[in-house]
């Protein structure tokens, strides 16, 4: 496996309060995380930062995970954990009344990737079926979609598009999607906050990713299409690709 992750303040924003990253564990797998915080004065950064140390330090305890259900359920349990730390700290600090931060996070291993998401950050994959979004976010505006109340188009330019309806550490108890993937040789993952996705097309996102480009390269370009079509919003993603060789390397691009 081969990763990178990049993040970028973009063009508007004073500071960025996107935080992510890539962790290997005892075992060689690996942890992606892409978390974008939000709440009151600099408590967004707070949230997205507690949110990575907090799952970095659970995954240099872990061990290798040979089932995907073994995965699925130490996802929820930290995910879960990490919630309860954030919002007793939000309690506990009037200064971070509020924070929360989304969250999208992937186990990967050489059999199998599985990803756990609160919010609107999102995962995609580009595999031989193509490229599609594999998590569903937990938005006004998606739930509008879901419901039949506006279309897809509709949803790009509504006025409430950033509204969550999930967020971790905004309450005592969160629910997550989690599912698991096969992942195989050539397969790309894509981790990324709205910062890119509400910049970039899915076709743009799709024909970088199919580039014969290094993945620094991609993320970069990504990153840039995102500015150069406004850069509101901090900007961070992950990308990882699984092949089979004795080349395997991590990259971690703060």
């Amino acid at each position: 496996m081969k990763a990178v992750f990049m993040t970028d303040r973009g063009k508007v924003r004073q500071h960025n309060e996107d935080n992510g990253g890539i962790y290997v564990n005892r075992s060689g797998q690996r942890l992606a995380i892409v978390a974008d915080g939000m709440g009151g004065h600099r408590a967004g950064d707070v949230a997205s930062e507690m949110t990575l140390t907090s799952l970095k330090g659970f995954w240099d305890q872990t061990d290798e995970f040979q089932t995907a259900e073994e995965a699925e359920g130490w996802l929820l349990k930290q995910i879960a954990e990490v919630n309860t730390i954030l919002f007793e700290h939000s309690k506990e600090n009037e200064q971070c009344e509020g924070m929360g931060t989304t969250v999208v996070a992937a186990v990967c291993t050489d059999r199998f990737a599985t990803i756990a998401n609160i919010g609107d950050s999102r995962c995609y994959i580009l595999n031989e079926s193509g490229f599609q979004q594999l998590t569903e976010d937990h938005s006004l505006v998606n739930e509008l979609v879901r419901s039949g109340q506006i279309t897809r188009e509709d949803a790009e330019h509504h006025p409430r598009k950033n509204v969550l309806l999930r967020a971790l550490g905004t309450e005592a108890a969160v629910e997550m999607d989690i599912k698991t993937i096969t992942f195989e040789e050539g397969d790309i993952l894509l981790l990324c906050s709205d910062g890119l996705s509400n910049k970039v097309a899915v076709a743009e996102m799709s024909e970088i990713l199919k580039s014969g480009r290094t993945l620094e390269e991609k993320a970069s370009l990504l990153i840039e299409q995102a500015n150069d079509n406004g850069g509101e919003d901090n900007i961070t993603l992950v990308i990882a690709e699984y092949y089979e060789g004795s080349e395997s390397r991590m990259v971690n691009d703060d």
